[in-house]
């Protein structure tokens, strides 16, 4: 039976005997039963919007040749902009950049050098001992700061839905807070 035609009826058509015997080996080589073939060609003609009076073969080579012209006639005009526009254009900018780099000529500055100040052992290691500190005293400050900011949250609990965190703070103390830290 037919895949989504099992409760139908059947209808008999009036054809001749060549052509039914035509169809019926159609049929066949289809492995479908007469009904679903008769579909299948019917949506084949009406997709591609095709009649079964015309004839594929010549129409599909004849616009391949016809594309074939197309791409050549793209291809000619795409040298022909090459040849003449291009690479005229290009020589012209390629000499102008010739003249100029003639006209100019490089500038020789001297570059002189202090003498390297030497500094003891000692005086380098204050120097990064203290900048150990200092950086060290900005994050315990910011430390001290998210801190104060972390304890102005607080987990919101809904019945319905997810719970939340919610953020007790003006909008003016969020941005001064931002702009405080560099965030």
């Amino acid at each position: 039976m037919d895949k989504g035609y099992e409760k139908e009826g059947f209808k008999t058509f009036k054809i001749k005997a060549s052509v039914a015997i035509k169809f019926r080996r159609f049929c066949k080589k289809m492995s479908q039963s007469q009904s679903m073939t008769l579909s299948l060609m019917i949506a084949f003609f009406e997709n591609h919007g095709i009649s079964p009076n015309e004839s594929l073969g010549p129409k599909m080579q004849t616009l391949e040749n016809l594309i074939k012209k197309r791409i050549n006639g793209v291809i000619s005009i795409i040298k022909d902009i090459e040849k003449n526009q291009t690479k005229p254009t290009n020589a012209m900018l390629f000499s102008l950049f010739e003249e100029k780099a003639k006209e100019e000529v490089p500038m020789l500055v001297e570059k002189k050098f202090m003498d390297p100040i030497l500094i003891t052992e000692d005086e380098e290691l204050t120097y990064y001992r203290d900048n150990y500190y200092k950086m060290k005293k900005e994050l315990n400050g910011f430390r001290f700061e998210v801190r104060k900011f972390l304890n102005k949250i607080s987990l919101e609990k809904r019945t319905l839905g997810k719970d939340y965190f919610k953020l007790n703070t003006t909008k003016n103390d969020f941005e001064k807070f931002k702009n405080e830290n560099n965030i």
